[in-house]
């Protein structure tokens, strides 16, 4: 009993036989047995199925980067938004100082009248130094007299006609808008000239 040979090269070398004169041009190749066939069906399936889980798995990780940015953005803009809200109630206490400061008659700010001209300063002092917060926190002052209406960053109280003013643009302010970091947080109200 000899070993049995796994290769048929080898088997024929040993009968002395080529490989050549084996093989006729005619003959095909033997069919798969079943548990070839078996195999191969298996194959395919496992080819189909790794297909399938890397199709998954590229689609996850792009759902994870796409919500990674978005999360990365929410965070930046709280970042810069964050204080909307403070900053609107600012804005009512820069609104009151500055009809304090327009409310004194300019003719009773005297040397005679000490008090009444150091109270004028220091609200004078006040809304600058309020504005220079305001502006070094990103939140930017609105008065556009006489620039374009823009439904953005205007409220329109009203349209009148003025002269020397072109029809569209901004002929008075009631009250003075403000921008924090570029997003409109307040509009402001304006009076808007129309043609005659």
């Amino acid at each position: 009993t000899s070993p049995r040979l796994l290769c048929t090269a080898t088997k024929q070398k040993n009968n002395g036989q080529n490989l050549e004169e084996d093989s006729n041009p005619g003959d095909q190749k033997p069919e798969p047995s079943s548990a070839e066939k078996t195999l191969i069906e298996e194959k395919v399936k496992l080819e189909e199925q790794l297909k399938e889980t890397m199709e998954k798995y590229k689609r996850a990780l792009a759902d994870t980067e796409n919500l990674r940015q978005r999360s990365q953005k929410m965070v930046d803009e709280a970042k810069l938004y964050g204080i909307q809200g403070f900053c609107k109630d600012l804005l009512e206490v820069a609104d009151i100082l500055e009809k304090a400061t327009e409310s004194v008659p300019q003719e009773e700010i005297k040397e005679e009248n000490p008090h009444l001209k150091n109270l004028y300063e220091g609200l004078v002092m006040t809304e600058v130094q309020i504005q220079k917060v305001f502006k070094k926190h990103g939140l930017l002052k609105l008065n556009p007299v006489g620039a374009r209406f823009d439904p953005y960053e205007h409220e329109a109280l009203f349209h009148t006609p003025v002269e020397g003013k072109e029809p569209g643009t901004v002929a008075l302010v009631t009250k003075v808008g403000y921008k924090l970091h570029g997003r409109t947080l307040r509009p402001a109200l304006v009076g808007v000239a129309k043609e005659a």
